[in-house]
């Protein structure tokens, strides 16, 4: 018999016991495995008595075998009691001797919660749209070109865009700081390589000119010792060279993997691609978006053992991102778990909400939306057929591409029930390039 007491919003205590004589049996069957191989001073493998197996062994074993009966008594228990489990419980042993006939133990733990969602029709979503021109593939085209811009000298003032060989030299209070030096550094105006003040006192420089200025750094600079203060620069310019784009031709148009060297194509390609990446970066938007308003009109109450459990999750992911661009973590070192708690509670609250909605409009993934998005990335590499069979090779994959799709379908279920404002983008702006 088991009994189930209510102590918090959803944390739950389950009381039960387990039969002695449930444990007997399977305590003798491992003990008796154990025999097989077990290594006991004056007896060969195989050969040890029972009763000196049980005197080594019978404790660890009786602990272990107890723990397998604790979580298979507990999940019978729930399921009896139809008790829908969030993360582990926490078991207490009641009884004081673990030999006595019966073994009373309690389990705290957590319940999922009701999900109430808000009226989705009373809320405004915003929906973000685009339309590329002629004019993003000409400008994608001109970025290209400068990409494989080759660099000429020119006898004039250094401009925009122009290429500079410079010397200089930086003073803090008298003394160079680190990283303040240069000879013959070379650096292309216009790039975002150097500060904006930086470069703005190169334009209009002459090769053998030398000029000296003051230029306050960022407060937020990344060089500390120099950050929000002002230095004294001393530059010398020994040449400019400017850009000489690739003609527009043939040769260029081959050079970017278009055959039939038609510079029509190749501009229905890079159509096609700026296409992706913006319909890419809509969805990303919109999709935001549409989580944000699930957050805002779901209800319920957020289990704390799921968000510890999300926020060690995060912990580890963090961790693991650290050392794979090389930032050496000291040994035994944790950053403290409670810094994801915010963002591990907003994850879990939105699992649980999409997890009820999707359940009630019935928005799971549909094996040709699958199919039809696996296809869709498949178009952007060179052999999509080999893409394909990547996310076919391997049931994890596909249900990475599942997720995707189930939220795409939530997105659009928002789209189509709650107050829609659409905000048209350029692609500039979309890009961040604005």
């Amino acid at each position: 018999m088991s009994s189930v007491e209510t102590i918090g919003a959803l944390e739950r205590r389950l009381n039960a016991s387990i039969p002695q004589q449930q444990l007997r049996g399977e305590i003798e069957a491992r003990l008796k495995h154990l025999g097989r191989t077990a290594k006991v001073h004056g007896f060969r493998p195989g050969k040890v008595p029972f009763k000196i197996l049980e005197q080594q062994f019978g404790a660890q074993v009786h602990q272990e075998v107890l723990g397998d009966k604790l979580q298979r008594s507990f999940a019978e228990a729930a399921q009896a009691n139809e008790l829908k489990v969030a993360g582990y419980p926490r078991f207490e042993i009641k009884t004081a001797d673990i030999t006595a006939p019966q073994i009373e133990y309690s389990a705290t733990f957590e319940v999922y919660p009701e999900v109430v969602l808000g009226d989705v029709a009373a809320e405004t979503i915003e929906r973000a749209t685009i339309t590329l021109t002629d004019a993003d593939v000409d400008k994608t085209l001109d970025t290209v070109r400068k990409q494989r811009a080759v660099f000429e000298p020119a006898s004039r003032a250094a401009a925009n865009e122009d290429q500079v060989r410079i010397d200089f030299s930086g003073k803090l209070d008298g003394v160079v700081f680190e990283g303040g030096e240069a000879k013959n550094f070379a650096v292309v105006l216009g790039a975002g390589r150097m500060l904006p003040d930086f470069e703005k006192a190169i334009i209009g420089m002459k090769a053998g000119e030398t000029k000296s200025f003051d230029m306050t750094f960022p407060a937020d600079y990344h060089g500390k010792d120099v950050a929000g203060k002002t230095v004294t620069f001393t530059i010398t310019l020994h040449a400019v060279e400017a850009a000489r784009l690739p003609e527009l031709d043939a040769e260029f148009v081959k050079s970017m993997g278009v055959e039939d060297g038609n510079l029509a194509t190749l501009k229905a390609e890079i159509k096609d691609n700026l296409n992706r990446e913006a319909q890419r970066r809509i969805n990303a938007r919109n999709k935001d978006r549409a989580m944000e308003l699930l957050l805002k009109v779901g209800q319920l109450e957020t289990p704390k053992s799921l968000v510890e459990m999300e926020s060690q999750n995060l912990l580890q992911q963090t961790m693991h991102d650290m050392e794979s661009r090389g930032v050496k973590i000291p040994k035994g070192m944790n950053l403290p778990t409670d810094m994801f708690t915010e963002r591990a509670t907003k994850r879990v609250k939105l699992g649980l909400i999409l997890e009820e909605l999707v359940k009630k409009h019935k928005l799971g993934a549909k094996p040709e939306q699958v199919k039809a998005l696996v296809q869709e990335y498949a178009q952007s590499y060179e052999k999509p057929e080999d893409v394909v069979r990547w996310y076919s090779g391997d049931p994890s994959r596909l249900r990475e591409v599942e997720n995707l799709v189930l939220e795409d379908n939530v997105v659009g279920w928002l789209m189509d029930n709650a107050k829609v404002t659409d905000k048209a983008l350029d692609f500039n702006e979309l890009m961040g390039n604005a």
